[in-house]
């Protein structure tokens, strides 16, 4: 076709085709913030909406209260355990130095020092006693510290119970709002998909088509780009689901679109050599003929052969020669190539 257009036609088409673009680019950004800003419109949940409060904050209260303790009994147990590390060093040492002593008195034999005797191993006997009441303050601790982690566990078990059935209720109704969110954005793209499928048939051809175009090209993305990255996945289904849906709507859409198209063209090959080339469109006859496809049934064909005048295929005039200069033409040009004269002069036929 464009071998047919006028240089100035060829750089307006051009110029609005950039139109169309641009106009599709615009109306792309602005319908991707609204699919994107959609979620807007829902309450975005979190798991504090769905856990039972009341129990969930009795639980931290017990579970700060249990930490308080936990911390105050590791202070008392760790200065136990200093006391009781003190009384075993006293105790260890203390028969070195009662030892060293009663080496002492052998020596001097003084029965003096029978009553310090007895002072000494009454020490003696009150430092184990320490030592073991030491060791037993250091036991009883660290069995309240056992028993107090087990409580801690016990409710922060409880904790994770209720965050647990919290996680299933908030995700189950992230799913329900995720199924509602991709409602909105189908009542949203579908009804425009529909809009440019009609602005596609009926005014494409239309003195404003730049802007259809521009619009059935903001739809179609809209619908199969924006449309796509949102499309609920549960394992696939869904998303293979709409695959095939549409695969079936476009394959039917074209197998009948196929087969009206190839009834059309027999009724059309039927009709007389006049007929067809006075329906058929001048830049639709140069585009096809410089495709090397016939004008009439669209077969290929071989139009460097100079004896090629008519289609092998369905009959109709190709060439055909100039009623002036006898000019072998083209048979859908409205001007001879070689003198001029106008093709609704007086013709010859090919023979």
């Amino acid at each position: 076709m464009s071998k047919a257009l006028r240089l100035s036609e060829k750089w307006f088409r051009f110029g609005l085709w950039i139109v169309a673009l641009v106009f599709a680019s615009f109306l792309i950004g602005l319908g991707s913030n609204i699919v994107q800003n959609l979620p807007l419109v829902e309450h975005r949940y979190q798991m504090n909406d769905f856990i039972d409060k009341p129990a969930a904050a009795q639980a931290h209260d017990t579970l700060n209260h249990l930490r308080q303790q936990e911390r105050e009994l590791n202070d008392n147990l760790d200065q136990a355990q200093r006391k009781y590390q003190s009384a075993q060093a006293d105790s260890a040492t203390a028969p070195e130095s009662f030892n060293t002593w009663i080496a002492t008195r052998h020596a001097t034999e003084l029965a003096s020092q029978d009553k310090d005797l007895i002072t000494r191993n009454q020490q003696l006997d009150k430092l184990k006693v320490t030592e073991r009441m030491s060791l037993s303050e250091v036991e009883k601790l660290g069995e309240q510290q056992r028993n107090l982690s087990a409580q801690i566990q016990q409710v922060q078990g409880h904790i994770s119970q209720l965050e647990q059935a919290a996680r299933q209720a908030l995700s189950a109704e992230q799913h329900l709002q995720e199924l509602r969110v991709f409602g909105y954005r189908l009542a949203l793209t579908l009804p425009l998909l529909v809009l440019a499928g009609w602005l596609l048939a009926k005014k494409r051809h239309s003195t404003y088509w730049p802007f259809v175009c521009g619009f059935v090209l903001f739809a179609a993305f809209t619908f199969f780009v924006e449309l796509v990255p949102y499309l609920p996945s549960y394992g696939g289904y869904v998303r293979y689901t709409v695959g095939i849906i549409i695969t079936v709507l476009i394959g039917r859409y074209a197998i009948v679109a196929l087969n009206a198209y190839l009834e059309r063209q027999k009724l059309v090959e039927q009709l007389p050599n006049e007929q067809r080339r006075e329906e058929l469109s001048y830049d639709v006859a140069l585009s096809r003929l410089a495709k090397s496809v016939c004008p009439g049934c669209e077969r290929a064909l071989d139009l460097k052969n100079p004896a090629n005048d008519y289609c092998e295929h369905c009959g109709i005039c190709l060439f055909d020669r100039c009623g002036k200069c006898s000019t072998r033409k083209n048979a859908f040009t409205k001007f001879c190539h070689s003198c001029g004269t106008s093709s609704h002069s007086a013709l010859v036929k090919p023979t």
